[in-house]
């Protein structure tokens, strides 16, 4: 059974940072590709970063080059590095493990944590 486990999220200010982790459980976390989704109240959850097995990165366009994402094959945990955060970015943050090593998309991933929720104030 594989299990992931959120977090890092907070309370935090526009402008602030955070770091998310996630750890993973399972043996064969490096061979799959991992991500971050997230929802924000009243909205749908949507794609924020990933990472796959080779460490290609993608991010969503409107956090790009705020939002940094990272895996450390060793400790089975992947990261999200929050910087410039503004008030938008409040939602309940998931990561999630893909059923490939390159697919990431919401519908191709096979496991889910159950969230951190982060909250900016403006």
């Amino acid at each position: 059974q594989v299990q992931l486990v959120e977090s890092g999220g907070g309370l935090v200010q526009a402008g602030g940072s955070l770091r998310l982790s996630c750890a993973t459980s399972g043996r064969t976390f490096s061979g799959y590709a991992m991500g971050w989704f997230r929802q924000a109240p009243g909205k749908e959850r949507e794609f924020v970063a990933a990472i796959t097995s080779s460490r290609r990165t993608d991010y969503a366009d409107s956090v790009k080059g705020r939002f940094t994402i990272s895996r450390d094959n060793a400790k089975n945990t992947v990261y999200l590095q929050m910087d410039s955060l503004k008030p938008e970015d409040t939602a309940v943050y998931y990561c999630a493990r893909g059923s490939t090593s390159y697919y990431y998309r919401e519908d191709g991933m096979a496991y889910w944590g159950k969230g951190t929720l982060v909250t900016v104030s403006s």
